[in-house]
């Protein structure tokens, strides 16, 4: 029988453009020094307000991947 273990660490992303490059962000900087990621979870997403605009966005996210034979 064959089958995987995998396991999931924290991250946090962040952007001054959007949700979408802060995790894209993450997960970049991630596979960088991270093998066999498969998957990601948002957990939170929160944002900075300067002057009545948003100013920055930040994603709190797990990364799950796969763990070596």
């Amino acid at each position: 029988m064959s089958g995987h273990v995998y396991k999931k660490v924290e991250l946090i992303g962040s952007s001054p453009n959007s949700i979408a490059e802060a995790v894209e962000t993450a997960i970049s900087r991630a596979s960088k020094t991270m093998r066999n990621l498969d998957w990601f979870e948002v957990d939170q997403i929160r944002g900075q307000i300067v002057n009545g605009k948003v100013a920055h966005y930040q994603v709190v996210m797990k990364v799950g991947f796969r763990i070596d034979d």
